[in-house]
């Protein structure tokens, strides 16, 4: 009966837990690194309206949610790209349009550099994916340890607005962040220092500038966890890049502004048709 767990899938040898819904064009989307997230927690409020015009598919990636955690297992990006694909070619999906929520951003351009012609159009939100300063936000989301006290602080950090952060949210998150397992895969992920941990989710430059796919770059002006910079920096080097700032809202678009994010996102992949020529080849 927990609305995280969907269906589950040998994805590049990881037994992966995903969300399957709707038909069509596929889109995929790749949730953040919060803890105590899952696909469904991420995207809970959009996948029942992206799936009216699409089959939407959300996995949990390896260290988060319901997805197996091997132990000793070596979390990085490649590890990320391989599993998406490997998902891909588990549900026989030549190419797909990729959804990234900020560690989820950076893996989606990641994968759309690698593979590019796995990809038919391509949404970073909140995204990193490009060098900056950590922020204080987002070395307190990486470095938090389990308590209801940091997951009710983290959730403030997240949101601009506060009406979204309530008692029975924060113990929700809470207990999914300590379910076995869970908090050591989190802290294995980005220990301090972890400036480094940001340089490693970026890509190059000239790879970014070479990309050519068309790109929606989604960023929430408030955002205390990624900075707005991030997303002005690839809307400035994706050639095929439109940027859309949301105002009043944190690092939760899909969230503080679901039904608007749905709208944008859903328009934005309904523009081709679904039988568009691949951009190239891999």
């Amino acid at each position: 009966m927990n609305p995280e767990i969907a269906r589950s899938v040998d994805a590049a040898g990881l037994r992966t837990n995903y969300h399957d819904l709707g038909q069509g064009a596929p889109v995929l989307l790749i949730h953040g690194s919060g803890p105590g997230v899952s696909a469904w927690a991420n995207w809970r409020l959009v996948m029942p309206e992206l799936a009216r015009r699409a089959r939407v598919i959300a996995p949990d990636m390896v260290g988060f949610g319901y997805t197996e955690r091997p132990p000793g297992f070596a979390y990085g990006m490649d590890a990320w790209v391989r599993q998406a694909v490997g998902l891909l070619d588990a549900l026989d999906i030549e190419r797909t349009d990729l959804v990234g929520n900020s560690f989820g951003g950076g893996l989606a351009l990641a994968l759309a550099i690698r593979h590019p012609a796995r990809v038919r159009r391509l949404v970073l939100m909140g995204s990193v994916g490009v060098p900056f300063a950590i922020t204080p936000g987002l070395d307190a989301v990486w470095g938090y340890t389990p308590s209801i006290a940091n997951m009710r602080a983290l959730l403030d950090i997240f949101a601009f607005d506060r009406g979204l952060v309530n008692d029975e949210l924060a113990q929700l998150r809470y207990q999914a962040s300590i379910r076995p397992g869970v908090q050591e895969s989190f802290a294995a992920m980005f220990p301090a220092p972890r400036q480094r941990w940001v340089d490693a989710l970026a890509s190059r430059e000239a790879d970014i500038r070479r990309l050519p796919h068309e790109t929606l770059v989604v960023h929430g002006r408030e955002d205390r966890v990624i900075p707005l910079a991030t997303s002005l920096t690839l809307a400035d080097w994706i050639p095929r890049a439109q940027l859309h700032v949301y105002g009043r809202c944190g690092h939760w678009t899909q969230i503080e502004h679901a039904a608007r994010f749905a709208r944008l996102v859903g328009d934005f992949l309904a523009e081709a048709a679904a039988d568009e020529p691949h951009p190239l080849a891999d």
